[in-house]
């Protein structure tokens, strides 16, 4: 253990903080509003779709970004940066009702999440694992979970009062800011020591392909599993609402994804030790695969609750799983390389999560439900549990 565990303890609990306000909330509080947002605007499913596109592209766009071996400046700059401009577009959504406004302000939002998820976990899990603490990458990668069940709290407690969408959007924001400020005493600059040591691994070269056929099974599976958890993750209040048998269930499936994602990591970490990280990524994709076809394929509230419950003890799990299983594999490479493998990996996911809620929308307009749209994503988690089971 580092003689500095308290303060081990305080940098994963500002990674924690940093991945619930650019993930949990700077991203997924879509979700809880958009139910507000159809009702106060008449917003079309395939509109919503697009909107819901339009921020997964902007979170591929920034993990290209990322990926650039010549982008300028320091992780810990491009992170706090990135929770800054979250925050921001969280707030801009509610000064228009314009469909291009809202593709843009979301493809902004998109592109600093994933800034935040590259940088902050390249940054964080380097110096945790430098301090002999790896175990606590579970509490980092608790934030998205912590992120999503706080939204649902402040969602559902202002929609109570004042269930204008405009104010939903505000108040998102002024939390990101909150857990802005928290993050920038919890997670300082590194040292000189910690900060020289990429430059010493880059000393030792790169090889001309960083990409096995393992490796080439794991991006593509991260990227079926994007487009199959994403569609669930995106419509899952509005199909509650839609529902006649399922809207008393609209207040707490979110909350119940959230609370289901916080210690997911730490569960799925426990299986990845004795199975392997491959097997665990199967494993939690054909779970998620059976939550995702139980929220279409019933109209009991118990199963689409077990649905959604399903969704959020596997999403994060499986994120944390391919990630941490591309950094294994490119680590000997040196940091750039991890980085990249990093990004590579976030760009396969948000290619899968652009292509989702159009997918979903356009098959809504076509059929007036999303049980096809599911149906699919639920397929395609199967299809990613096959490529990925084996090296």
């Amino acid at each position: 253990m580092s003689k500095d565990a308290p303060s081990d303890l305080l940098l994963a609990l500002g990674g924690l903080l940093s991945l619930a306000a650019a993930m949990g909330i700077g991203r997924f509080v879509y979700t809880p509003i958009l139910p507000y947002m159809t009702d106060g605007l008449n917003l079309p499913a395939s509109q919503a779709g697009l909107i819901a596109s339009a921020n997964f592209f902007g979170y591929l766009a920034g993990a290209l970004a990322g990926a650039a071996k010549s982008l300028p400046g320091k992780p810990r700059h491009w992170f706090l940066g990135g929770l800054a401009v979250s925050a921001i577009t969280s707030i801009a959504m509610a000064l228009t009702t314009d469909l291009m406004a809202f593709l843009l302000i979301r493809f902004l939002s998109g592109t600093a999440s994933a800034f935040v998820l590259v940088f902050s976990t390249t940054l964080i899990l380097e110096r945790l694992n430098a301090a002999g603490r790896s175990d606590l990458s579970a509490l980092h990668f608790a934030g998205v979970g912590c992120g999503i069940a706080f939204s649902a709290v402040l969602i559902a407690a202002l929609a109570r009062t004042a269930p204008d969408w405009r104010l939903l959007w505000i108040a998102s924001g002024i939390a990101t800011f909150a857990f802005l400020a928290a993050a920038i005493r919890l997670v300082p600059a590194p040292s000189a020591q910690t900060a020289n040591r990429p430059q010493e691994q880059l000393a030792q070269g790169e090889p001309k392909s960083l990409m096995t056929a393992g490796l080439v099974r794991l991006v593509g599976a991260y990227g079926l599993f994007g487009f199959g958890y994403v569609i669930t993750a995106t419509f899952v209040s509005v199909i509650a609402r839609s529902e006649p048998a399922l809207q008393s269930s609209e207040k707490l499936v979110w909350l119940i994804v959230g609370l289901s994602a916080a210690p997911s990591i730490y569960v799925w970490n426990r299986v990845a030790a004795r199975t392997g990280a491959r097997k665990a990524f199967a494993l939690a994709c054909v779970l998620e695969s059976a939550g995702v076809a139980m929220t279409v394929v019933s109209q009991e509230p118990a199963l689409f609750l077990l649905g959604a419950m399903l969704l959020g003890g596997t999403f994060m799990g499986i994120t944390a799983l391919g990630l941490m299983e591309g950094r294994r594999q490119a680590e000997k490479h040196g940091q750039t390389a991890v980085r990249r493998m990093l990004a590579i990996l976030t760009a396969s996911f948000g290619a899968g999560q652009v292509a989702g809620p159009w997918f979903a929308g356009q098959l809504h307009a076509m059929t007036g439900s999303f049980n096809a749209a599911s149906l699919a994503a639920a397929t395609a988690l199967l299809i990613a549990a096959a490529l990925v089971v084996r090296e």
